[in-house]
């Protein structure tokens, strides 16, 4: 997740839980959530078969697991469960098959108020599923991951099943995965004036074209070099903006090391200095304090942001951190990246500062780590942990 810091602006809520001797105030009033609470999210859904080992085997080795547990997942299916726990009303757009897993991937979302009335139930085939391996020394997981069959094709879906499900959507969401299909959901989402969310985890075809009708990207940490083959992540984030001009802000999360956010600016005069967007982060890196433990975020003032050989864009960077989870809490990084966007969508319908945003997606992302599975650490609304923001 992110490493720890939050310069506060004078009318922001200080950050509110307590770890070890640590003791934070707490919120006692929560506000409602957002007005405007309907998202949809397009994109992954699996049944995760999840088990714990004391270390990763070697070849030809039998290992012995420490715990195990069945549990759905998937990028959109973890996120979208992320957003209704936090106060949003979700539909989901994805496919299953009609056999026992597919029914239990349903049955799940269902119960955390997902809205999966837009699947696509296949009467033949398989659901997509994962066996996920956690290595209880490093906390790390391996994936092997298994896609549905059939895939999910635009002709499975019609115009007006998809303005059904955009009706008084604030915002659509994308995990990156199955392109085609996306790009044909996201036309229609554009068309319509719905701004997109895309996370971009790894580079595939189709992904291009799906960023570039995006208002928002979440990235993982190897996603934004790899894309644009810019020699550093902050001269990455430059040129991202610069070839998506719809993009009005890039997160790219760097889990324990915290996150990076370029943010447009829409102002941009004579007067705004031009600085090295590398030495920029430099500097917000040497302002931090290490010594904190919760969540946090400081920025750079209005900047013109310069990648050499790449160019120059006019924005806002913004360094977020992780909180510093005791080694004996943490237990399973699986979803973490999803749990943080799932706060980014809450984020955005809330209409919340980025210096608020990013400490708070950090907040949930922290908790979900907690628990063994991508869904079993994610918080409620009503989590102490997530007072000061919600309150």
């Amino acid at each position: 997740m992110l490493k720890p810091l939050y310069l506060a602006p004078s009318n922001a809520v200080t950050t509110t839980f307590r770890c070890r001797n640590l003791r934070v105030k707490m919120s006692s009033d929560a506000t409602p959530p957002p007005e405007s609470r309907v998202v949809v999210g397009f994109g992954m859904t699996t049944v995760d078969f999840l088990a714990t080992v004391d270390a990763y085997p070697k070849p030809d080795d039998k290992v012995r697991t420490t715990s195990f547990k069945i549990q759905g997942g998937g990028n959109a299916g973890n996120a979208l469960t992320c957003a209704a726990r936090l106060g949003l009303k979700p539909k989901l757009i994805s496919k299953v098959s009609g056999d026992a897993q597919g029914r239990g991937i349903l049955k799940e979302l269902e119960a955390d108020g997902v809205d999966t009335s837009f699947f696509v139930v296949s009467k033949d085939g398989s659901s997509t599923f994962s066996y996920v391996l956690v290595d209880n020394q490093t906390k790390t997981r391996t994936c092997i991951y298994t896609p549905g069959e059939p895939p999910l094709m635009p002709t499975d879906l019609s115009q007006s099943i998809l303005l059904s499900a955009f009706n008084e959507a604030r915002l659509v969401y994308f995990d990156g995965t199955s392109t085609e299909t996306a790009l044909f959901v996201a036309h229609e989402a554009a068309r319509n004036n719905i701004p997109i969310l895309v996370g971009a985890e790894s580079v595939r075809g189709g992904l291009d074209e799906l960023l570039g009708l995006a208002d928002y990207a979440v990235c993982s940490a190897r996603f934004p070099q790899a894309w644009t083959q810019a020699p550093s992540i902050p001269s990455a984030l430059v040129s991202m903006l610069l070839r998506l001009p719809n993009i009005k802000f890039v997160i790219v999360t760097l889990g324990e090391d915290g996150c990076i956010m370029l943010e447009r600016s829409i102002t941009e005069g004579t007067d705004i200095e031009e600085r090295d967007v590398d030495n920029v982060i430099e500097s917000l890196y040497k302002e931090r304090d290490d010594d904190l433990i919760i969540p946090t975020c400081i920025s750079s003032t209005v900047t013109k942001l310069k990648a050499d050989g790449i160019g120059t864009v006019c924005g806002r960077l913004f360094v977020g951190t992780a909180e510093k989870i005791p080694a004996c809490e943490l237990t399973d990084t699986t979803g973490a990246g999803d749990a943080f966007s799932g706060a980014v969508l809450y984020a955005i319908c809330a209409n919340m500062l980025p210096e608020k945003m990013l400490p708070f997606a950090s907040q949930v992302a922290a908790a979900n780590c907690r628990a063994l599975g991508a869904r079993s650490g994610l918080p409620h609304r009503t989590d102490p942990r997530l007072a000061s923001f919600l309150g």
